[in-house]
């Protein structure tokens, strides 16, 4: 069964929306997703710095 993610301070990055969560065992994670469709970039990561380092520099390969 899936966990229910409650994202906060979620920010806009060009495509790319960055968000902090907890995950199942109560730890702050944080995730970078591209909303561009067919683009399929999303990560997370343990800093809320490197989840927007990844936002400002990606680039979606299919255009």
């Amino acid at each position: 069964m899936p966990t229910n993610r409650r994202f906060r301070r979620v920010v806009r990055i060009g495509p790319v929306q960055v968000a902090t969560y907890y995950d199942g065992r109560g730890r702050e994670k944080h995730t970078a997703a591209c909303t561009a469709p067919r683009c399929g970039f999303a990560t997370d990561y343990d800093s809320r710095a490197a989840a927007e380092l990844a936002a400002r520099t990606h680039r979606c390969a299919i255009r």
